[in-house]
């Protein structure tokens, strides 16, 4: 039986990007629009505040299935089938003032004004000095986006609002304003409903958006009709940047004006989704396919939000960790909550890093259930996929899915650097800690291992920020001194290179010893986390030995028995 191409392997994969593939394949059998143009995937974002991971998770997860759709088709990144557009919504009103920016008195005297004709409020230490609040957030947004190497089209709402883009998608909502309200009035409170509009003007005095009623004079000219805040009635275009729509129906409007297939986002605008495909119905176009997923949760359990602040921003989560262990992280199962904290980084990075040395042997359908290949294609976009251009392209050998960087793998693990640098301390520097890793891999050059060298780095800041201050070395108990004291001896007699291997098969030979009493192997490693390095867990005692020194390790096996109870 010969092995199933690329394309088979796609069409028949159960991983979660491919099966949300399968609903555009179905919308088009054919792998493109009936008109030739690409199919266009869409992410949202409200620069309201900072962003934060749960923004950069819904561009990664669309690039997932971006990339998974593109072999389906035997598609290359570069065939230009698909786009991605990631679209800033910076003509919404600020509502409320974030609680994590500084210079709050001057967002609070522009409540209510579009985000991007709102002053920056941060200064020039801080990276401020850009045209509003909207363009300083929205630039912090791309460039992590782009440091990750996504392929994406960065949409503004102001341009395309200011600039006329919208204005024909707008005289669509003014034609089909009462239908749009029939849609809207039953899902409202009655109070809500005394005031509710499609269409939120800005005032010409004040420049806010405004939530009053608006009357409809002119759809084809565009002009509306409303009270000001002052009271005075004014009459004024709805198009070119003069007002904008309430949300249901801006992300409507935007679906058609932009004709986009497929979006996804988070359970709490599960509501908005069902609203929105509606009104983009009444308007003549078409509701995306597209995902509900789970909210990411902070330490406490509570959703993140970007005006609390909670949770981990993208430079937290790369301070400790890195950016491909981020995407691992967010893999899975989109449909389940997702607590985000430092804790959880550690383990991601190591994680991520045992599927990637996994990934080349694995076979195809294997293949394109690990996380780790659809990370290095949403990665590499110029690798991704098939070599052929079209759905007709069915003979892509199953090499073509093997993405460049599969099979690679770390000489040390994360968690054994962060168990390294904290017995070093947190006044350790990166020279001190690969003049340990000397004693574990045969070219220390940080030069050759650009992606270990990062780790030391993120390795240092953990270590610094959580471990260091927290690590406390206990006293052995009197049979735990005796092995100790027996392991000591044991790695007096060790030639200095002795392997890991080698040295862990002694450890567990002395754990097993019953004159020292120990119930389990578990316990013997415990007493040696907690009597050595400070903690309740640790890694691979052979490994550690191997990588701090022998030597380095005898004295702290005496200095633990200094240590008295």
């Amino acid at each position: 039986m010969s092995e199933p191409t690329l394309i088979e392997a796609a069409r028949s994969s159960k991983a979660w990007p491919f099966q949300e593939a399968q609903r555009l394949l179905k919308r088009y059998p054919d792998g493109a629009k009936p008109d030739g143009s690409p199919v266009l995937f869409e992410t949202g974002y409200g620069p309201s505040g900072l962003p934060h991971i749960g923004t950069f998770q819904e561009v990664l997860r669309t690039t997932l299935v971006r990339r998974a759709f593109e072999a389906m088709i035997g598609a290359r990144p570069e065939d230009g089938k698909t786009r991605l557009v990631a679209f800033s919504d910076d003509m919404d009103g600020l509502r409320k003032v974030p609680d994590n920016v500084p210079n709050k008195a001057l967002l609070e005297a522009n409540l209510h004004k579009p985000l991007s004709r709102i002053p920056d409020p941060f200064g020039a230490d801080e990276g401020g000095g850009h045209a509003s609040f909207a363009h300083h957030n929205n630039t912090r947004l791309r460039e992590f986006l782009d440091r990750f190497g996504f392929d994406y089209e960065f949409v503004a709402a102001s341009d395309r609002y200011n600039a006329g883009e919208f204005d024909d998608a707008l005289r669509q909502v003014l034609r089909r304003n009462q239908a749009i309200l029939d849609i809207m009035l039953p899902t409202l409170r009655e109070e809500r409903r005394q005031t509710y509009s499609p269409v939120l003007p800005i005032s010409p005095a004040s420049g806010k958006v405004l939530q009053v009623p608006v009357e409809v004079v002119d759809a084809e000219a565009g002009t509306i009709r409303f009270t000001d805040e002052d009271g005075s009635v004014v009459e004024q275009s709805a198009l070119g940047g003069q007002a904008k729509l309430q949300w249901k129906v801006d992300w409507a409007m935007r679906w058609y004006a932009l004709g986009v297939d497929y979006e996804m986002y988070g359970k709490d605008l599960t509501d908005s989704g069902v609203q929105s495909g509606k009104i983009v119905q009444v308007l003549g176009g078409r509701k995306p396919e597209g995902l509900i997923y789970e909210l990411f949760l902070d330490a406490n359990g509570e959703k993140i939000s970007k005006s609390k602040g909670n949770g981990l921003t993208i430079e937290e989560w790369l301070t400790y960790g890195s950016e491909e262990s981020l995407g691992f992280y967010i893999f899975p199962n989109p449909k389940s909550a997702k607590q985000l904290h430092v804790d959880v980084i550690p383990r991601a990075v190591d994680d991520y890093w045992q599927f990637r040395e996994r990934l080349a042997e694995q076979p195809l359908d294997k293949q394109l259930g690990n996380p780790v290949w659809h990370l290095l294609q949403a990665r590499a976009p110029a690798q991704a996929g098939a070599s052929g251009g079209g759905a007709q392209q069915t003979e892509v050998p199953a090499s073509a899915g093997t993405p460049p960087g599969a099979g690679d793998s770390l000489p040390v693990t994360y968690g054994l650097l962060l168990n390294l640098v904290g017995v070093l301390g947190a006044q350790a520097d990166r020279e001190q800690v690969w003049s340990y890793l000397g004693n574990y891999i045969a070219d220390p050059d940080p030069a050759k291992h650009p992606e270990l060298d990062a780790l030391v780095g993120t390795a240092l800041a953990y270590n610094r920020d959580f471990i260091a201050p927290t690590l406390e070395k206990r006293a052995p108990e009197p049979n735990e001194a005796a092995a100790l004291q027996a392991l000591d001896d044991q790695l007096a007699q060790c030639d200095p290179a002795a392997s890991a291997e080698d040295i862990q098969t002694l450890i567990y030979e002395i754990g097993k010893d019953e004159r020292y009493g120990f119930e389990s192997l578990r316990d013997w490693f415990r007493a040696l986390y907690e009597t050595l390095l400070g903690s309740a867990q640790g890694p691979r005692m052979g490994s550690f030995i191997a990588l701090y020194g022998i030597a380095n390790s005898r004295a702290l096996i005496a200095e633990a028995l200094a240590h008295k109870i």
